[in-house]
């Protein structure tokens, strides 16, 4: 079902719809059957509360010099969510660097995610227990890596499945479609998550791509491809968890592309003004917003109440006081570091590079 308000969006045409739960104004598109508890719903909705508070809060503090720079992700919530939400604990997830929203739903710690974006190395190193492999910046070349792991994990004969999230930037990458035609070619139990936020940085997907959506890709790999309202965190779970089901059961990948809008930069080192007309995101917040769309829908049964609120607002304060405290018991990182942990031994060249970034921090004052 399309959704209606008439935004200058090419990825709303006619003839493009996708699966949808819950409508713009928080009433049912498709009925639940059963799919989805109020328990469930309360969770979704308490998840993406924190996960926007603590986008706000990251965004601020890369302002005040506290982080080198942030990638936010606010109006992408039902996207990471909901799947996040759809899958179990022993499943694999390989998120990008944009992801947090997803892990921390996962369990990761706030902490953890402040440490990668402040430059210290133990944010960038997982989280092993909850099987979250470390954020990649490299675009889509992480999904190869969540193909090897389906692969193996098929091998072990583990009844397990691997999730693997990108934009749609991603899509014209090679990489992308090397790891579909793995993943087709060996019916792999990995789920492809594209997060169509509807640009490449600065170029929009009808620039990048003649194919009207990303799911439609999936047919040249002969897979499963579903094409989902990426602000319906109801659709987003539902699809996955089908996907999920279909993966388990031998059925394969699935590639789902989740059509959704990030209302802000792409980074904090991008202004998104300078390519991107803003009346396109606030249209998307004031009639798309997925927590606003949640929220209709929770009054509308009864379970939101302003009580309720208010404690999801007192948790999310609470969780990010309480990271916060943690992330600043860490000292800054040191510059040097960028030299280790790649080569066993280091090579001549880095050996030189290092003494003269050591000289520079000591002519500067600042201690190695």
């Amino acid at each position: 079902m399309l959704m209606e308000h008439g935004l200058r969006d090419d990825r709303l045409a006619q003839g493009l719809g996708f699966t949808q739960f819950l409508t713009p104004d928080g009433g049912l598109a498709k009925q639940l059957d059963g799919r989805m508890d109020d328990s469930l719903l309360l969770d979704m909705y308490r998840n993406m509360v924190i996960a926007r508070q603590f986008d706000r809060k990251a965004v601020n503090l890369q302002r005040q010099g506290r982080l080198g720079t942030y990638a936010p992700f606010e109006g992408q919530e039902a996207a990471q969510i909901g799947s996040a939400l759809a899958i179990a604990k022993d499943d694999w997830m390989f998120p990008t660097y944009r992801d947090h929203a997803a892990t921390i739903t996962r369990g990761q710690s706030m902490t953890t995610v402040l440490l990668y974006w402040a430059g210290r190395l133990e944010g960038g190193a997982g989280t092993k227990s909850l099987r979250i492999l470390p954020p990649s910046v490299p675009i889509a070349t992480h999904l190869l890596h969540a193909v090897g792991m389906a692969w193996a994990t098929k091998l072990r004969k583990e009844n397990v499945v691997t999730v693997g999230y990108f934009g749609d930037g991603a899509s014209s990458e090679g990489d992308f479609h090397e790891a579909l035609n793995f993943a087709g070619v060996y019916h792999l139990p990995i789920i492809f998550i594209c997060q169509n936020n509807g640009y490449a940085i600065s170029v929009p997907f009808s620039k990048q791509s003649a194919s009207k959506t990303i799911s439609q890709r999936a047919s040249a790999y002969d897979i499963e491809g579903e094409r989902v309202d990426g602000n319906d965190v109801l659709a987003v779970f539902d699809a996955v968890s089908r996907a999920r089901e279909r993966a388990r059961a031998g059925g394969g990948p699935t590639l789902i592309e989740a059509v959704t809008f990030r209302y802000g930069a792409h980074t904090t080192a991008d202004d998104p003004k300078r390519y991107r007309d803003q009346e396109l995101a606030t249209d998307w917040r004031a009639h798309r917003d997925p927590i606003t769309r949640l929220k209709r829908f929770l009054e509308e049964r009864q379970l939101w109440t302003e009580d309720f609120e208010a404690d999801v607002m007192a948790d999310a304060t609470a969780r990010i006081e309480q990271a916060l405290d943690e992330f600043a018991r860490y000292d800054a990182p040191n510059p040097l570091d960028m030299f280790e942990h790649v080569y066993a031994e280091m090579p001549w060249h880095l050996k030189e590079q290092a003494a003269e970034l050591e000289r520079a921090m000591e002519k500067d004052g600042m201690q190695p």
